[in-house]
């Protein structure tokens, strides 16, 4: 089940540990809401090797600003909270599951 992170605190916990992706989004986004059942599908499918959260740019702008997030959706990958790859703008599945094999 992909997590809505709500704290910087509960951001940094989130992707201190495994494979996290992080959505960066906001509602009122449409590649955003696009998105969004790509990621669900993935975390599907990778759920018990990957994690996923969103982070909602709106209500958490200063871990937005930490990453330097200026567009969404924006896609962290994080590897132990390390960061692997930052990717900004909607991606097809596909294209997401290369970033995976790639990185985790």
């Amino acid at each position: 089940m992909i997590k809505h992170l709500e704290s910087k605190k509960e951001f940094e916990e989130f992707i201190a540990d495994g494979s996290v992706i992080i959505d960066f989004y906001a509602t009122w986004c449409g590649p955003c809401r696009m998105l969004a059942p790509i990621l669900e599908e993935i975390d599907e499918e990778h759920g018990d090797k990957i994690k996923i959260a969103k982070v909602d740019v709106d209500v958490l702008s200063d871990v937005a600003m930490d990453y330097m997030v200026s567009s969404i959706p924006t896609l962290l990958f994080f590897k132990n909270g390390s960061l692997k790859f930052n990717q900004v703008g909607f991606l097809p599945k596909r294209n997401i599951e290369k970033i995976i094999s790639e990185h985790f």
